[in-house]
């Protein structure tokens, strides 16, 4: 089984290209800086992971993601090779994104974190919420009636 679950901040803005053709499709490519849980001496406290979104999951990033937004993504590892303009061949690996979702609301990213990001100029406000099948259905909770709370056996 080929899946990864990584949670990070961008470090850029998505770079995203349409394909040509009749069926244009928007591929988005980010850069996610991953915290390690356990930091040694010398070593770099984060790894930047490679990430390529394809067609609604690319113009979803191009739209709302940023540089510093802490976002979730899942998907699976892919590995290529290419020879460059030198002659040299070039291995790549790179997670395809399967889904993307929001770590963190706007607010709390534009309040910056330990890496030092600063909010952009515009003022902090909650991010849209990620277009989903059932969207119908309001923002994704239950609704619970009033006074329910005395029927819960975990108050």
């Amino acid at each position: 089984m080929n899946k990864v679950i990584l949670m990070g901040r961008l470090t850029r803005d998505p770079e995203v290209r349409y394909s040509s053709g009749d069926n244009s499709m928007a591929i988005a490519r980010y850069t996610l800086a991953v915290d390690r849980r356990f930091k040694r001496d010398s070593d770099a406290t984060a790894d930047f992971i490679g990430c390529v979104a394809f067609g609604r999951s690319a113009e979803f990033a191009e739209k709302y993601f940023r540089q510093g937004l802490k976002i979730v993504v899942t998907g699976r590892i892919q590995t290529g090779s290419y020879t460059n303009k030198d002659g040299q061949k070039v291995y790549t690996t790179e997670v395809v994104i399967e889904d993307q979702e929001f770590a963190e609301s706007k607010a709390a990213s534009g309040a910056g974190f330990e890496g030092g990001y600063t909010s952009p100029s515009t003022p902090p406000s909650t991010p849209p919420a990620k277009p989903t099948p059932n969207a119908a259905l309001g923002d994704g909770f239950m609704n619970i009636p009033d006074g329910i709370d005395e029927e819960l056996p975990f108050n």
